[in-house]
């Protein structure tokens, strides 16, 4: 078990050591004068514990925000054939059929995007899938890794209004949505 010594022998060096003028040699001191007698005087008066640089000196404080800002990544669907195979119909449909909605669908129930060849797929919690038209100028190729989203204050992702970017830095807004459903239904 430690003693008193070995537990605050590293406090103790931390401690600043008085030393006195007759505990050094003489033949040991050298003379050093400082540049000015007002930097010294200025030393002397501050001591080992205060700061060395006056307040007043120092450079002013600006002002900091922080703001929250908050990103929804969506990720692309996994290929897991396992659990799909499991959850699927015994028969799956050959053919969907695009069905009108809303121009606004709420962020929090997408859970993942598959790009195909002419629109993304947006899969939904409620096990719905949309598909989202892209602008003429945006490929849906570039969102093959999922995309980012900023969510606007209704929570909504809208037709026009919201950006989607992609991982690999390409904006896009969708400029339609609709639901896809099977054919026969």
């Amino acid at each position: 078990m430690p003693g008193f010594i070995d537990l605050f022998a590293p406090l103790a060096l931390l401690l600043p050591m008085p030393v006195a003028d007759d505990a050094v040699p003489a033949s040991d001191t050298t003379e050093v004068m400082p540049a000015s007698s007002a930097a010294s005087s200025e030393a002397a008066e501050a001591g080992p514990w205060t700061a060395t640089t006056p307040l007043n000196a120092l450079q002013p404080w600006y002002q900091v925000r922080i703001q929250r800002r908050v990103i929804v990544r969506v990720s692309p669907r996994r290929a897991d054939r396992q659990s799909l195979i499991a959850t699927l119909p015994s028969r799956a449909p050959e053919a969907y059929v695009e069905r009108k909605m809303g121009n606004c669908l709420p962020i929090r129930d997408v859970v993942a995007v598959q790009a195909d060849a002419a629109r993304l797929l947006l899969y939904t919690r409620d096990r719905r899938i949309i598909s989202a038209s892209l602008e003429k100028s945006c490929r849906p190729r570039d969102f093959y890794s999922g995309f980012y989203v900023e969510p606007s204050k209704d929570g909504n992702l809208c037709v026009k209004r919201d950006n989607l970017q992609s991982r690999s830095g390409v904006s896009c807004q969708m400029s339609r949505i609709r639901q896809l459903i099977p054919a026969g239904i």
